[in-house]
């Protein structure tokens, strides 16, 4: 599978659309953001989906159990392939929302890429997470190797964060290059800024992937 997974943080499902025909073909998965979700709904997913990429749709869902459960019924409906979680919502939050979302994996937020991280604050909020259900886990590139040996080789790791060699690291404080990301044990990297900004962003997707060779 392709692991790079284009971020689509743009503002509307038009240029969403745009931008995901520019990279079909040389990505394997399109992230929606919240951002753009809360400002146009399931249009966008709608937009996307008859490229037939897989759709990551990033809400990081935190609240009671039985909220978190109606929401995870609508995203049921959206027949996306993956969604996020707050991990620090803890294990029943999870359990509801896996309970309403079997043919979709959840994957546990542990700590943003934005803030620090204490010591193993990490790795405990990925184990539960595994344990309570989730089917993988974000985490920012360096805590990678930590969460893999932490969850072992089945569940998914997530990575955003995801910075080409030289590329400024913007609001986020903890980067990584997809080639230590991916050696340290990620499943899918995230990226959006070195490919929406890019001038050819296939082009720069297939950077990424031949660096990864």
């Amino acid at each position: 599978m392709n692991p790079v997974c284009a971020a689509l943080d743009v503002p509307d499902p038009q240029s969403a659309a745009a931008l995901a025909q520019k990279l079909a073909g040389h990505v394997g998965v399109f992230k929606v953001g919240l951002e753009l979700f809360v400002a146009h709904g399931p249009s966008v997913v709608e937009a996307v989906r008859p490229l037939g990429v897989p759709i990551f749709l990033d809400l990081k869902l935190h609240d009671i159990p039985a909220t978190v459960a109606g929401a995870a019924r609508g995203v049921a409906a959206l027949r996306v392939q993956y969604v996020t979680v707050h991990a620090s919502g803890g294990a029943e939050m999870i359990r509801a929302a896996k309970r309403e979302l079997p043919e979709t994996k959840v994957l546990a937020v542990t700590v943003l890429t934005s803030l620090p991280a204490q010591p193993g604050e990490v790795v405990r909020l990925a184990r539960a997470a595994v344990e309570a259900g989730a089917d993988g886990i974000v985490c920012a590139p360096t805590d990678v190797k930590a969460v893999r040996d932490a969850v072992g080789p089945a569940p998914l790791i997530v990575v955003p964060g995801i910075r080409p060699a030289g590329a400024q690291a913007h609001d986020q404080q903890r980067v990584g290059t997809p080639r230590d990301a991916m050696q340290a044990g990620a499943s899918l990297l995230v990226i959006g800024r070195p490919l929406r900004d890019a001038p050819d962003p296939a082009a720069a997707a297939d950077r990424i992937l031949a660096d990864l060779r």
